[in-house]
C-alpha cells in the first residue's frame, strides 16, 4: 500500500490534473482503479501543498470520468448486446453483471445512470446496457457528468479532512490505511443495499 501511495504521490506531482483525468476515465472503464484512492489522494496533496485547486480536481476528475463513461457507452452502442455478451467476460463483464446491471437500468432509466456513478461496481457498468438500448447520448452525458461531480467532489471532502489529520501530515501510513478501509466500508453497505439486493431479487425469483 505505501509503495502505491508513494508511486501515486510523485508522479501526481509531474502528472497534475491530467493524470487524475486519465486514472478516472481507466476507472470509469473495465481497468480496477478504485476512485476513492485517486480523487482523495490529489485532494490530501493540494490541501498540504497547494500545489493544485481542489475544483480543479473535482473538474479533471469528473471529465475523466465522463470520458471512460462515453468509451464504455459507444463501444457497447456499436457491438451490440450479442458481442457483448459473448466477449463481455474477457474485459471483466461476465453475462450475470451485465444482466445484473440491465436490470438496473431497464428499473431506473436515465436516473439510474445519475445514481450508479455513485455506487460502487455498477459505475463501471452503467454505459453497457444504455448504449445497448441507444440511450440519448446528451441525457446519458448529462446524468453521468452530475453524478461524477457530487462524487468526485464527495471524495476530495474526504482528503480534505484526511488531509488534516496530524498523524496523517506525519506521514502514518496506518493512519492512510484506516481511512481507506473506512471509505470502503461504507462502500460496502451502500453497495449491499442499494445495487446488490435489488438486482440479485430478479435473479433469485427467476432462478
Amino acid at each position: 500500500m505505501k509503495e502505491l501511495i508513494d508511486w501515486y504521490q510523485t508522479t501526481l506531482a509531474s502528472g497534475g490534473y491530467p493524470l487524475i483525468a486519465a486514472l478516472m476515465a481507466m476507472e470509469s472503464t473495465v481497468v480496477p482503479v478504485p476512485s476513492e484512492f485517486i480523487i482523495p489522494f490529489a485532494a490530501q496533496r493540494a490541501h498540504a501543498t497547494g500545489a493544485l485547486s481542489m475544483w480543479g480536481i473535482v473538474v479533471a476528475g469528473t471529465l475523466g470520468s465522463w470520458i471512460g463513461a462515453t468509451i464504455m457507452y459507444w463501444a457497447s452502442r456499436l457491438a451490440g448486446r450479442p458481442l457483448v455478451l459473448r466477449y463481455g467476460g474477457y474485459f471483466l463483464v461476465p453475462e450475470a453483471k451485465l444482466h445484473a446491471a440491465e436490470r438496473w437500468a431497464a428499473r431506473f432509466g436515465p436516473f439510474g445512470v445519475f445514481v450508479a456513478r455513485l455506487l460502487p461496481v455498477v459505475r463501471h457498468l452503467i454505459g453497457i446496457p444504455m448504449g445497448i438500448v441507444k440511450m440519448d447520448f446528451k441525457c446519458y452525458s448529462l446524468f453521468t457528468l452530475l453524478g461524477s461531480g457530487i462524487w468526485c467532489t464527495v471524495l476530495v471532502w474526504v482528503g480534505i479532512a484526511a488531509g488534516n489529520d496530524p498523524r496523517i501530515l506525519k506521514g502514518d501510513m496506518r493512519e492512510v490505511t484506516l481511512w481507506l478501509f473506512g471509505a470502503v466500508a461504507v462502500l460496502g453497505c451502500l453497495y449491499y443495499f442499494l445495487v446488490h439486493r435489488f438486482m440479485a431479487r430478479p435473479a433469485k425469483e427467476h432462478g
